[in-house]
Protein backbone atom coordinates (compact mmCIF):
# COMPACT_ATOMS: atom_id res chain seq x y z
CA UNK A 1 0.00 0.00 0.00
CA UNK A 2 1.32 3.49 -1.03
CA UNK A 3 2.13 5.74 1.98
CA UNK A 4 1.91 9.69 2.55
CA UNK A 5 4.92 11.81 2.72
CA UNK A 6 6.47 14.75 3.11
CA UNK A 7 6.63 16.81 -0.11
CA UNK A 8 10.34 17.53 -1.69
CA UNK A 9 9.23 20.55 -3.05
CA UNK A 10 9.83 24.00 -0.85
CA UNK A 11 7.70 26.59 -0.99
CA UNK A 12 7.70 29.68 -3.54
CA UNK A 13 6.82 33.15 -3.65
CA UNK A 14 4.25 34.01 -5.46
CA UNK A 15 5.57 36.54 -7.69
CA UNK A 16 8.44 34.12 -8.15
CA UNK A 17 6.44 31.32 -9.51
CA UNK A 18 4.38 33.79 -11.70
CA UNK A 19 7.56 34.73 -13.53
CA UNK A 20 8.91 31.44 -13.68
CA UNK A 21 5.51 30.26 -15.33
CA UNK A 22 5.50 33.50 -17.61
CA UNK A 23 9.57 32.62 -18.60
CA UNK A 24 8.31 29.53 -19.83
CA UNK A 25 5.52 30.24 -21.98
CA UNK A 26 5.99 30.83 -25.39
CA UNK A 27 4.11 32.97 -27.55
CA UNK A 28 2.45 30.72 -30.16
CA UNK A 29 2.96 30.80 -34.41
CA UNK A 30 -0.15 33.68 -35.09
CA UNK A 31 -2.45 33.12 -37.65
CA UNK A 32 -4.61 34.91 -40.51
CA UNK A 33 -7.67 35.58 -40.16
CA UNK A 34 -11.05 37.65 -41.77
CA UNK A 35 -11.60 41.04 -40.06
CA UNK A 36 -15.40 39.45 -38.95
CA UNK A 37 -13.62 36.80 -36.62
CA UNK A 38 -11.40 39.12 -35.41
CA UNK A 39 -13.53 40.82 -32.22
CA UNK A 40 -11.31 40.01 -28.60
CA UNK A 41 -8.36 38.35 -30.81
CA UNK A 42 -4.87 39.73 -29.99
CA UNK A 43 -3.05 41.20 -32.74
CA UNK A 44 -0.23 39.66 -33.77
CA UNK A 45 1.24 42.56 -36.08
CA UNK A 46 2.48 46.03 -36.24
CA UNK A 47 -0.28 48.25 -38.29
CA UNK A 48 0.54 51.44 -40.07
CA UNK A 49 -1.67 53.13 -42.19
CA UNK A 50 -0.85 52.80 -46.13
CA UNK A 51 -3.54 56.37 -46.55
CA UNK A 52 -4.33 59.37 -45.58
CA UNK A 53 -7.40 59.72 -43.83
CA UNK A 54 -9.54 61.19 -44.86
CA UNK A 55 -8.28 61.25 -48.12
CA UNK A 56 -9.15 64.81 -49.34
CA UNK A 57 -9.96 68.35 -46.66
CA UNK A 58 -13.24 67.42 -45.84
CA UNK A 59 -16.16 69.65 -44.61
CA UNK A 60 -16.73 69.36 -40.38
CA UNK A 61 -20.27 71.04 -40.68
CA UNK A 62 -22.98 72.25 -43.03
CA UNK A 63 -22.79 75.68 -44.63
CA UNK A 64 -20.71 77.09 -47.53
CA UNK A 65 -17.07 76.26 -48.67
CA UNK A 66 -15.73 79.56 -49.42
CA UNK A 67 -12.01 81.75 -49.88
CA UNK A 68 -11.87 82.77 -46.55
CA UNK A 69 -10.54 86.55 -47.43
CA UNK A 70 -12.74 87.12 -49.46
CA UNK A 71 -14.54 89.99 -48.15
CA UNK A 72 -17.60 90.11 -50.59
CA UNK A 73 -21.19 91.18 -48.93
CA UNK A 74 -22.59 87.91 -50.88
CA UNK A 75 -21.62 85.58 -52.92
CA UNK A 76 -23.09 83.80 -55.70
CA UNK A 77 -23.97 80.20 -54.39
CA UNK A 78 -22.26 77.71 -57.50
CA UNK A 79 -24.05 74.43 -56.80
CA UNK A 80 -24.14 71.73 -53.42
CA UNK A 81 -21.32 69.27 -52.92
CA UNK A 82 -22.96 66.47 -50.39
CA UNK A 83 -20.80 63.35 -48.86
CA UNK A 84 -19.58 60.83 -51.27
CA UNK A 85 -19.56 63.70 -53.97
CA UNK A 86 -16.68 65.30 -56.07
CA UNK A 87 -17.64 69.36 -56.97
CA UNK A 88 -17.05 69.94 -60.24
CA UNK A 89 -16.90 73.94 -59.32
CA UNK A 90 -13.81 76.29 -58.50
CA UNK A 91 -14.77 78.66 -55.61
CA UNK A 92 -12.99 82.08 -55.77
CA UNK A 93 -13.84 85.45 -54.34
CA UNK A 94 -17.39 85.93 -54.86
CA UNK A 95 -18.32 82.87 -55.44
CA UNK A 96 -19.73 79.93 -52.66
CA UNK A 97 -20.58 76.08 -52.98
CA UNK A 98 -23.49 74.63 -50.33
CA UNK A 99 -21.31 71.98 -48.81
CA UNK A 100 -22.85 69.31 -46.73
CA UNK A 101 -20.58 67.60 -43.22
CA UNK A 102 -18.32 65.37 -44.88
CA UNK A 103 -17.93 66.26 -47.97
CA UNK A 104 -14.62 67.22 -50.46
CA UNK A 105 -13.66 71.29 -50.13
CA UNK A 106 -13.61 72.16 -53.58
CA UNK A 107 -10.91 73.44 -54.99
CA UNK A 108 -10.40 77.19 -54.13
CA UNK A 109 -11.96 77.51 -51.00
CA UNK A 110 -9.74 76.94 -47.61
CA UNK A 111 -12.98 77.58 -45.22
CA UNK A 112 -16.51 76.45 -44.30
CA UNK A 113 -18.89 78.85 -42.73
CA UNK A 114 -21.36 77.25 -40.94
CA UNK A 115 -25.48 77.63 -42.38
CA UNK A 116 -25.86 79.57 -39.22
CA UNK A 117 -24.04 82.19 -39.69
CA UNK A 118 -25.62 82.87 -43.56
CA UNK A 119 -28.08 83.34 -45.34
CA UNK A 120 -28.85 82.81 -48.57
CA UNK A 121 -31.59 84.45 -50.94
CA UNK A 122 -32.39 84.17 -54.82
CA UNK A 123 -28.89 82.28 -55.42
CA UNK A 124 -26.95 84.18 -53.06
CA UNK A 125 -25.32 83.70 -49.77
CA UNK A 126 -24.68 86.21 -47.09
CA UNK A 127 -21.99 85.99 -44.65
CA UNK A 128 -21.76 86.71 -41.51
CA UNK A 129 -18.85 86.66 -39.95
CA UNK A 130 -15.29 86.85 -40.45
CA UNK A 131 -13.06 83.54 -41.46
CA UNK A 132 -9.96 82.16 -41.07
CA UNK A 133 -8.37 79.82 -43.62
CA UNK A 134 -8.81 76.21 -42.51
CA UNK A 135 -11.86 76.95 -40.22
CA UNK A 136 -14.42 73.90 -40.25
CA UNK A 137 -12.18 71.59 -42.23
CA UNK A 138 -10.69 68.60 -41.67
CA UNK A 139 -7.66 67.96 -43.31
CA UNK A 140 -6.23 65.55 -45.67
CA UNK A 141 -4.24 62.77 -43.30
CA UNK A 142 -5.46 64.52 -40.14
CA UNK A 143 -7.05 61.55 -38.91
CA UNK A 144 -4.40 59.06 -40.09
CA UNK A 145 -1.25 59.60 -42.29
CA UNK A 146 0.67 57.41 -44.60
CA UNK A 147 3.36 55.47 -42.64
CA UNK A 148 1.59 56.64 -39.29
CA UNK A 149 1.70 53.78 -36.43
CA UNK A 150 -1.80 52.95 -36.26
CA UNK A 151 -2.17 49.47 -33.70
CA UNK A 152 0.73 47.79 -32.04
CA UNK A 153 1.03 44.04 -31.85
CA UNK A 154 -0.37 42.80 -28.46
CA UNK A 155 -3.38 45.23 -28.84
CA UNK A 156 -6.86 43.00 -28.13
CA UNK A 157 -9.44 44.41 -31.32
CA UNK A 158 -12.08 45.34 -30.25
CA UNK A 159 -14.85 47.60 -31.81
CA UNK A 160 -12.38 50.63 -31.97
CA UNK A 161 -9.68 48.89 -33.23
CA UNK A 162 -11.83 46.64 -35.92
CA UNK A 163 -13.19 49.88 -37.05
CA UNK A 164 -9.70 51.25 -37.59
CA UNK A 165 -8.48 48.56 -40.22
CA UNK A 166 -11.78 48.39 -41.89
CA UNK A 167 -11.19 52.40 -43.15
CA UNK A 168 -7.31 50.90 -44.34
CA UNK A 169 -9.17 48.40 -46.07
CA UNK A 170 -7.57 45.45 -44.03
CA UNK A 171 -10.05 42.56 -44.59
CA UNK A 172 -7.59 40.07 -43.08
CA UNK A 173 -5.27 40.20 -40.00
CA UNK A 174 -2.99 38.37 -38.54
CA UNK A 175 -3.77 37.65 -34.66
CA UNK A 176 -2.24 35.36 -32.16
CA UNK A 177 -3.22 32.22 -32.30
CA UNK A 178 -6.04 30.05 -29.32
CA UNK A 179 -4.14 27.91 -26.86
CA UNK A 180 -5.67 24.49 -27.30
CA UNK A 181 -5.87 23.36 -23.69
CA UNK A 182 -6.94 20.01 -21.99
CA UNK A 183 -8.45 19.84 -19.09
CA UNK A 184 -8.74 16.23 -16.52
CA UNK A 185 -9.72 16.28 -13.20
CA UNK A 186 -9.11 13.94 -10.79
CA UNK A 187 -10.92 11.32 -8.02
CA UNK A 188 -12.34 8.16 -7.44
CA UNK A 189 -15.18 10.56 -5.84
CA UNK A 190 -15.88 12.26 -8.97
CA UNK A 191 -18.98 11.68 -11.07
CA UNK A 192 -20.47 13.94 -13.83
CA UNK A 193 -23.15 16.42 -13.84
CA UNK A 194 -25.61 14.25 -15.15
CA UNK A 195 -24.91 11.56 -12.80
CA UNK A 196 -26.77 10.72 -9.20
CA UNK A 197 -23.74 10.74 -7.01
CA UNK A 198 -23.40 7.51 -4.72
CA UNK A 199 -21.98 6.94 -1.39
CA UNK A 200 -18.65 8.95 -0.98
CA UNK A 201 -19.41 10.89 -4.22
CA UNK A 202 -19.30 14.18 -5.49
CA UNK A 203 -20.56 15.63 -8.74
CA UNK A 204 -16.89 17.42 -10.52
CA UNK A 205 -17.33 20.73 -10.98
CA UNK A 206 -13.86 21.33 -11.53
CA UNK A 207 -13.60 20.24 -15.07
CA UNK A 208 -16.62 22.19 -16.20
CA UNK A 209 -15.34 25.61 -14.38
CA UNK A 210 -12.33 24.99 -15.64
CA UNK A 211 -13.05 24.49 -19.45
CA UNK A 212 -15.34 27.78 -19.01
CA UNK A 213 -12.27 29.81 -17.56
CA UNK A 214 -10.02 28.38 -20.58
CA UNK A 215 -12.99 29.81 -23.26
CA UNK A 216 -12.91 32.56 -21.12
CA UNK A 217 -9.54 33.68 -21.01
CA UNK A 218 -9.30 33.02 -25.28
CA UNK A 219 -8.11 29.67 -25.31
CA UNK A 220 -10.01 26.42 -26.45
CA UNK A 221 -10.85 23.71 -24.06
CA UNK A 222 -10.30 19.89 -24.89
CA UNK A 223 -12.10 17.74 -21.92
CA UNK A 224 -9.88 14.56 -20.99
CA UNK A 225 -12.96 13.70 -18.31
CA UNK A 226 -12.29 12.46 -15.23
CA UNK A 227 -8.97 10.74 -14.03
CA UNK A 228 -9.51 7.99 -11.89
CA UNK A 229 -6.83 7.33 -8.87
CA UNK A 230 -4.76 4.90 -10.98
CA UNK A 231 -1.45 5.96 -12.04
CA UNK A 232 -1.68 4.19 -15.67
CA UNK A 233 -5.19 6.21 -16.54
CA UNK A 234 -4.03 9.25 -15.64
CA UNK A 235 -0.37 9.26 -17.38
CA UNK A 236 -2.26 7.77 -20.00
CA UNK A 237 -4.68 10.85 -20.32
CA UNK A 238 -1.73 13.40 -19.75
CA UNK A 239 -0.17 12.01 -22.40
CA UNK A 240 -2.77 12.08 -24.76
CA UNK A 241 -3.74 16.08 -23.68
CA UNK A 242 -0.07 16.56 -24.45
CA UNK A 243 -0.14 15.20 -27.91
CA UNK A 244 -3.62 17.47 -29.18
CA UNK A 245 -2.89 20.32 -26.62
CA UNK A 246 -0.50 23.28 -26.05
CA UNK A 247 -1.42 23.48 -22.53
CA UNK A 248 -2.29 20.50 -19.80
CA UNK A 249 -4.88 21.03 -16.82
CA UNK A 250 -5.65 18.95 -14.62
CA UNK A 251 -7.03 19.28 -10.81
CA UNK A 252 -6.72 17.36 -7.76
CA UNK A 253 -4.04 14.74 -7.29
CA UNK A 254 -1.21 17.26 -6.05
CA UNK A 255 -0.94 16.79 -2.69
CA UNK A 256 1.19 14.27 -0.65
CA UNK A 257 -1.69 11.88 -0.14
CA UNK A 258 -0.99 8.18 -1.02
CA UNK A 259 -3.31 8.65 -4.31
CA UNK A 260 -2.09 12.29 -5.44
CA UNK A 261 -0.60 10.71 -8.49
CA UNK A 262 0.11 14.15 -10.59
CA UNK A 263 3.57 15.18 -9.92
CA UNK A 264 5.96 11.65 -10.52
CA UNK A 265 3.66 12.09 -13.69
CA UNK A 266 4.98 15.34 -14.33
CA UNK A 267 8.39 14.35 -13.32
CA UNK A 268 8.74 11.36 -15.38
CA UNK A 269 7.20 13.16 -18.65
CA UNK A 270 9.16 16.30 -18.38
CA UNK A 271 10.10 18.90 -15.93
CA UNK A 272 8.60 20.14 -12.62
CA UNK A 273 9.83 23.58 -12.21
CA UNK A 274 7.89 23.89 -8.63
CA UNK A 275 5.43 21.74 -6.67
CA UNK A 276 4.62 24.13 -3.76
CA UNK A 277 3.34 28.02 -3.70
CA UNK A 278 3.27 30.33 -0.49
CA UNK A 279 -0.38 31.46 -1.55
CA UNK A 280 -3.81 30.25 0.13
CA UNK A 281 -5.88 29.01 -1.25
CA UNK A 282 -4.05 26.61 -3.68
CA UNK A 283 -0.13 25.89 -1.74
CA UNK A 284 0.75 22.74 -4.19
CA UNK A 285 -0.08 23.94 -6.95
CA UNK A 286 2.57 22.62 -9.80
CA UNK A 287 4.23 23.48 -12.66
CA UNK A 288 6.10 21.50 -15.76
CA UNK A 289 7.17 21.97 -19.02
CA UNK A 290 6.56 18.92 -21.53
CA UNK A 291 8.76 19.31 -25.08
CA UNK A 292 8.17 23.07 -24.65
CA UNK A 293 4.55 22.30 -23.62
CA UNK A 294 3.07 23.63 -20.06
CA UNK A 295 1.37 21.48 -17.47
CA UNK A 296 -0.17 22.77 -14.75
CA UNK A 297 -1.41 20.41 -11.42
CA UNK A 298 -4.13 22.86 -9.97
CA UNK A 299 -5.44 21.42 -6.46
CA UNK A 300 -8.56 19.64 -6.58
CA UNK A 301 -10.96 21.96 -3.62
CA UNK A 302 -12.89 24.05 -6.44
CA UNK A 303 -12.14 27.62 -4.76
CA UNK A 304 -8.15 26.56 -4.74
CA UNK A 305 -8.35 25.52 -9.17
CA UNK A 306 -10.06 28.72 -10.05
CA UNK A 307 -8.07 31.22 -7.55
CA UNK A 308 -4.73 29.66 -9.13
CA UNK A 309 -5.97 28.96 -12.68
CA UNK A 310 -6.42 33.17 -11.93
CA UNK A 311 -3.04 34.08 -10.86
CA UNK A 312 -1.37 31.91 -12.93
CA UNK A 313 -3.22 29.91 -15.59
CA UNK A 314 -4.63 32.92 -17.08
CA UNK A 315 -1.99 35.22 -17.32
CA UNK A 316 -0.15 32.19 -19.56
CA UNK A 317 -2.76 31.79 -21.81
CA UNK A 318 -2.66 35.43 -22.41
CA UNK A 319 1.27 35.57 -23.41
CA UNK A 320 0.52 32.56 -25.52
CA UNK A 321 -1.54 34.25 -27.55
CA UNK A 322 0.56 37.60 -27.88
CA UNK A 323 -1.15 39.68 -24.82
CA UNK A 324 0.80 42.86 -24.40
CA UNK A 325 -0.70 43.08 -20.76
CA UNK A 326 -0.97 39.58 -19.17
CA UNK A 327 -2.31 40.06 -15.34
CA UNK A 328 -5.66 41.80 -14.30
CA UNK A 329 -5.87 44.76 -13.39
CA UNK A 330 -4.40 45.51 -9.63
CA UNK A 331 -5.71 48.33 -7.31
CA UNK A 332 -6.03 49.64 -4.08
CA UNK A 333 -9.25 48.98 -2.00
CA UNK A 334 -10.65 49.85 1.60
CA UNK A 335 -11.64 47.13 3.79
CA UNK A 336 -14.79 47.42 4.64
CA UNK A 337 -14.66 44.78 7.69
CA UNK A 338 -11.66 43.17 9.71
CA UNK A 339 -10.17 40.35 7.75
CA UNK A 340 -7.80 37.42 9.39
CA UNK A 341 -4.38 36.57 7.64
CA UNK A 342 -2.62 33.45 7.03
CA UNK A 343 0.62 33.65 9.28
CA UNK A 344 2.78 32.06 6.57
CA UNK A 345 0.99 32.39 2.91
CA UNK A 346 -0.14 35.34 0.85
CA UNK A 347 -3.57 34.83 0.51
CA UNK A 348 -6.60 35.57 -1.90
CA UNK A 349 -9.69 36.38 -0.49
CA UNK A 350 -13.13 36.20 -2.79
CA UNK A 351 -14.47 39.74 -1.92
CA UNK A 352 -16.81 42.32 -4.35
CA UNK A 353 -15.00 46.03 -4.77
CA UNK A 354 -17.40 49.07 -5.12
CA UNK A 355 -17.01 52.57 -6.24
CA UNK A 356 -18.70 54.72 -3.53
CA UNK A 357 -17.61 58.08 -2.32
CA UNK A 358 -14.45 58.00 -4.28
CA UNK A 359 -12.83 55.14 -3.13
CA UNK A 360 -13.14 51.66 -3.70
CA UNK A 361 -14.42 49.20 -1.06
CA UNK A 362 -13.95 45.82 -0.57
CA UNK A 363 -16.10 42.95 1.27
CA UNK A 364 -15.45 39.55 1.22
CA UNK A 365 -18.33 37.16 -0.25
CA UNK A 366 -18.50 34.60 3.49
CA UNK A 367 -16.56 32.09 4.68
CA UNK A 368 -13.35 31.83 2.27
CA UNK A 369 -12.76 28.50 2.89
CA UNK A 370 -11.77 26.43 0.04
CA UNK A 371 -14.28 24.10 -0.33
CA UNK A 372 -16.65 26.55 -0.72
CA UNK A 373 -17.44 27.37 -4.01
CA UNK A 374 -20.32 29.73 -3.49
CA UNK A 375 -17.64 32.44 -2.61
CA UNK A 376 -16.58 32.69 -6.24
CA UNK A 377 -20.26 33.35 -6.95
CA UNK A 378 -20.68 37.23 -7.10
CA UNK A 379 -17.13 37.70 -6.57
CA UNK A 380 -15.40 40.83 -9.11
CA UNK A 381 -12.00 40.99 -6.88
CA UNK A 382 -9.36 39.00 -5.24
CA UNK A 383 -8.13 40.78 -1.93
CA UNK A 384 -4.08 40.06 -1.61
CA UNK A 385 -3.82 39.68 2.45
CA UNK A 386 -0.12 39.39 3.17
CA UNK A 387 1.18 37.04 6.04
CA UNK A 388 0.74 37.95 9.26
CA UNK A 389 -0.61 36.94 12.85
CA UNK A 390 -3.01 40.16 13.43
CA UNK A 391 -5.89 40.97 11.85
CA UNK A 392 -6.24 43.57 9.03
CA UNK A 393 -8.84 46.07 10.43
CA UNK A 394 -11.71 47.57 8.67
CA UNK A 395 -10.57 50.72 7.06
CA UNK A 396 -7.07 49.22 5.73
CA UNK A 397 -6.07 49.65 2.40
CA UNK A 398 -5.03 46.66 0.58
CA UNK A 399 -4.27 45.39 -3.16
CA UNK A 400 -6.61 43.71 -5.28
CA UNK A 401 -6.85 42.24 -8.65
CA UNK A 402 -10.08 43.06 -10.08
CA UNK A 403 -11.79 39.74 -11.74
CA UNK A 404 -14.97 41.49 -13.14
CA UNK A 405 -16.35 45.05 -13.15
CA UNK A 406 -16.86 47.80 -10.18
CA UNK A 407 -19.52 48.10 -8.50
CA UNK A 408 -21.04 50.93 -7.45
Amino acid sequence: MARMHPSRYGLVAVEAALQTILDHTPVLEPEEISLAEALGRTLAEEVTSSENVPPFDASTVDGYAVVAADGSPSRAVLSEITAGQVGEVIVRAGTAARIMTGAPLPPGADAVVMVEDTAEADGRVTVRKTLRPGENVQPMGADLAIGQPVLAAGTVLGAPEIGLLATLGRTRVKVGRRPWVAVMATGDELVEATEAPGPGAIRDSNGPSLMASVREAGGIPISLGVGRDDEAEQEAKIAAGLDQADVVLTSGGVSVGSRDLIKPILERLGRVHFGRVAIKPGKPLTFATVGGKLAFGLPGNPVSTLVTFEVFVRPALLKLQGRRDVLRPRVQVVLEHDVKPSPDRTEYQRAVVRWQGGRLLARTTGSQVSSRLLSMVGANGLIVIEPGEARVPAGSTVSALLTGQVRT
